[in-house]
């Protein structure tokens, strides 16, 4: 009889406590469940094992990028469902242990082991991540993590980002965007030049500057010149060739080499747009102090960073599994009020802060709708698991921008002088 995903709904139902709001299609063609639901396929009994052995995220996260979970039905829908059930419970290891105490979490724990078949847990999946010990954030440990992030292969990345090749939150100009993202793009980085103020002439330091977009704009619109770095050779070797097919090689130099690196300042600007969330906590007070230095008096730096909401207890807070695991090895959330504070710490006077949280979630859509249009491609070109990888990780972070989750912010701040001038309009949002 076919009742493999009876059986699994009954089980998970008794282990979590509260009804499942999804269907279950299980490996022998059953399926259990709300019939207007999307689908979890549990396409094999290995899947079974990764959540037992791995229960919660991480495990869910190495079913889905190994091909053992899917799902059959609006993806968004799905996450948004599975979410309560995962990402939103706020369960540790701690929780876990303390309910497997209770009689009828381990009866079905053994019935699900039962189920799952023979007790060897199934090895991860190879793309993710193989920890090594030592110290995060050392220039060895941050060029291992970006490289693991960012040389996925530029064609993989021209296929998810379109032809603006700009991964970060791009400026949309309604709340419904019907204009195209290379527009929003553009709109995002000529928000950055004017609200740095840039003028023909000036030096400008991009910090991780991807594949040249944020460097090029400023040097053809703007007329300044550029030293964008990055960490990713592939990163270089891409925006060093769209550089010259710009022929702005005389006004825009891309280097692989870590910010705390740089020694050629002052700058007359700096922008560091989508990079600070790999700096961390720890080296983050650095990161910003390194920055001023590189500026000159009444210099200008815009820093464009994801947030995350605070933590009534902040040593509770940890990466996201997942997100640790498969795309930001060792990245790093901070409240926007602990950024400002770094900043303000390292000798900056902060002078403006623009939430575009809701940008992120239209542009992240955008990403995943490029994705999907071409996925047999991406799959060629980066494998099936890698781009599973991507998938999961745009459409949750779409949710989670749009649920208040997390949000990102444009921090504009001057280093400014003794004397007290910041340099900036007494109506300083003028660039809007």
């Amino acid at each position: 009889m076919a009742d493999a995903a009876l059986r699994l709904r009954a089980l998970f139902e008794q282990l979590l406590g509260v009804p499942l709001p999804v269907r279950i299609r299980a490996w022998d063609g059953s399926e259990a469940g709300p019939p207007d639901a999307p689908a979890l396929v549990v396409r094999n009994r290995r899947a079974v094992r990764r959540l037992l052995f791995k229960p919660g995220e991480l495990g869910l996260a190495r079913a889905w990028v190994a091909g053992d979970l899917d799902i059959d039905g609006d993806l968004y829908t799905a996450l948004a469902l599975i979410s309560g059930l995962v990402w939103e419970r706020g369960e540790d290891a701690r929780t876990l242990l303390q309910a497997l105490r209770e009689p009828e979490v381990r009866r079905a724990v053994r019935g699900l082991a039962t189920l799952a078949g023979p007790p060897l847990p199934p090895a991860p999946p190879p793309e993710e991540i193989r920890r090594v010990r030592g110290h995060l954030h050392t220039r060895h440990s941050d060029k291992r993590a970006i490289s693991h992030h960012y040389d996925v292969g530029n064609a993989f990345y021209e296929i998810v980002l379109g032809p603006s090749m700009v991964y970060s939150c791009a400026y949309w100009e309604a709340p419904e965007p019907d204009g195209t993202l290379e527009h929003a793009q553009r709109d995002k980085l000529d928000l950055v030049c004017r609200k740095l103020g840039l003028t023909a002439g000036q030096r400008l330091l991009d910090v991780g500057c991807g594949w040249g977009s944020m460097a090029i704009h400023a040097a053809r619109e703007y007329g300044v010149s550029v030293v964008g770095i990055t960490l990713s050779q592939e990163q270089a070797a891409y925006a060093r060739k769209r550089v010259a097919g710009e022929g702005l090689t005389d006004r825009v130099e891309i280097r692989v080499q870590d910010y705390r690196d740089v020694t050629d300042g002052p700058y007359d600007a700096i922008s560091s747009i989508g990079m600070a969330e790999h700096v961390g906590a720890e080296r983050y007070l650095e990161y910003a102090e390194d920055l001023l230095k590189l500026l000159r008096p009444g210099g200008r730096l815009l820093n464009h960073q994801i947030a995350r909401r605070p933590h009534s207890d902040e040593s509770a807070y940890h990466v996201d599994d997942f997100i640790d695991a498969y795309v930001f090895p060792d990245g790093e959330l901070a409240p926007l009020g602990t950024t400002v504070t770094m900043l303000e710490r390292a000798g900056f006077e902060v002078r403006d802060v623009e939430s575009i949280r809701e940008h992120y979630a239209h542009t992240l859509r955008r990403w995943v709708t490029n994705l999907e249009a071409q996925w047999q491609r991406a799959v060629r070109i980066a494998g099936p698991g890698r781009a599973r990888v991507w998938l999961l990780y745009m459409a949750a972070s779409a949710l989670a921008f749009e649920r208040n989750r997390i949000g990102v912010n444009q921090v504009l701040a001057v280093r400014t002088p003794e004397s007290g001038p910041s340099g900036l309009p007494l109506r300083a949002r003028t660039w809007n």
